[in-house]
């Protein structure tokens, strides 16, 4: 409380005593001076006092609504009560008295009515989706999505974590970053290492100990970190959101699930078949159909406009290897002038890193990878011209299959030239 105001406190306080107190009475006070400074003293004091606690107010505790669908206020906790008025998704609430498990609120409006508890979030998660969007602020966005349905963000990867800003159905969103997280809640994440496949057991062993199997790895799902058009931040999930991608290039996915596409640049056809004669040639990263991977993409794949055929065709293809967000398009001087670039990271063997608290897996040690395209022509720039090591497990396999079908395409070329 300021100066001014103690001031006019105190003034009101001597008006009060000398106009109330009988003129009596007060001059019996004159006569000992020390007794009426001691009473006059004393009773500014409790008025003092009394003043400041009625001028001083609580602080507002306020709640915002969490709940995917508009619910009502009732004027009565009750199983028979009247609705006061309509509450949607993100509104929020000034807190006037608590019980169990209900809240007396009131709306800006001034409207007063009765809340679950469970169906607002406090100030304190509030306060975690602001501030989760001020860190993601300058964030690149690593690719875009639209909604299938009604979702809402959570705060952090998990289907039990807090929720809040509701996303309407088709609504176009920004992919900032990918994790994934338990889908039952409270099971452990994997940090660090990624260990090996257990080993088979030998025939014979079967009276093993119960400790010897191996622990059958928790469910887990996908998530997408996003922003909305109104700059919402949180955390989706990856299976209700399709990655934003041409028709025209999204068939030639081959039951792969894509994670993003890249405009790198566009070509001109004549064709008078066509509609729009300046056609983009797309990067496409693309990764198995299967959540809870330690990268974000296992194979990358350049598409270019024939002029001849008039179609998009395979320019270049790179699997499988450990790819990780964000993917960066670029343009690159070379001796036939700019040509588009683009560069990835990958991970250098098996060690990654996991943040236990937003399943964000990133490389220990990661590498950059470049390519430039110069017409429809895809070769490696950069630092790093080291060899790219494929990833374990199915690559393995993929990369013999494709190497036995070469082996077979090539001996059949060679039974027909002998004919």
């Amino acid at each position: 409380m300021n100066f001014v105001l103690r001031s006019a406190i105190l003034k009101a306080n001597i008006w009060l005593v000398s106009t109330l107190l009988p003129i009596s009475l007060l001059s019996s006070f004159r006569r000992s001076g020390a007794v009426f400074s001691a009473f006059l003293a004393a009773f500014c004091l409790a008025f003092f006092v009394f003043g400041c606690n009625h001028l001083h107010q609580r602080p507002r505790e306020m709640v915002y609504v969490s709940t995917v669908r508009p619910i009502y206020l009732h004027d009565r906790v009750a199983p028979v009560s009247t609705r006061v008025c309509q509450v949607v998704n993100g509104q929020p609430l000034q807190v006037l008295e608590r019980r169990r498990r209900f809240l007396k609120v009131e709306t800006d409006k001034q409207q007063i009515g009765w809340i679950e508890e469970l169906a607002t979030i406090d100030e304190q998660t509030y306060n975690g989706f602001v501030k989760l969007a001020t860190e993601v602020k300058n964030t690149p966005v690593a690719a875009r999505g639209i909604l299938i349905d009604d979702l809402a963000m959570h705060l952090s990867p998990g289907r039990k974590t807090p929720r809040f800003y509701l996303i309407p159905g088709n609504s176009k969103v920004e992919l900032l970053a990918r994790a994934t997280a338990p889908r039952k809640q409270g099971e452990p994440v994997e940090t660090g290492r990624i260990a090996p496949p257990s080993a088979t057991l030998k025939p014979g062993a079967v009276n093993a100990p119960e400790a010897a199997k191996p622990a059958v790895p928790p469910e887990m799902d996908d998530w997408w970190l996003a922003r909305d058009a109104q700059g919402h931040v949180g955390w989706l999930l990856a299976s209700r959101l399709d990655v934003d991608v041409p028709d025209d290039v999204a068939q030639y996915a081959e039951s792969q699930r894509i994670v993003g596409a890249w405009v790198l640049k566009k070509v001109n056809d004549p064709d008078p078949d066509l509609t729009n004669h300046e056609i983009p040639e797309y990067l496409m990263a693309l990764s198995t159909p299967t959540n809870g991977l330690p990268y974000d993409f296992d194979q990358v794949r350049v598409f270019t406009w024939s002029l001849k055929h008039h179609r998009y065709e395979t320019a270049f293809r790179l699997r499988p290897i450990q790819g990780y967000l964000p993917v960066r398009v670029f343009t690159q001087e070379t001796a036939r002038g700019a040509a588009p670039a683009f560069s990835f990271e990958i991970a250098n063997g098996a060690s990654v890193a996991i943040d236990p608290t937003t399943g964000i897996t990133r490389p220990v040690a990661p590498r950059t990878i470049s390519y430039q395209m110069v017409d429809t022509r895809v070769e490696r720039i950069g630092p790093d011209l080291a060899p790219i090591v494929a990833k374990q497990g199915s690559g393995k396999k993929h990369l013999a299959k494709r190497t036995n079908e070469r082996q077979r395409t090539l001996v059949k070329k060679r039974r027909s030239r002998r004919r």
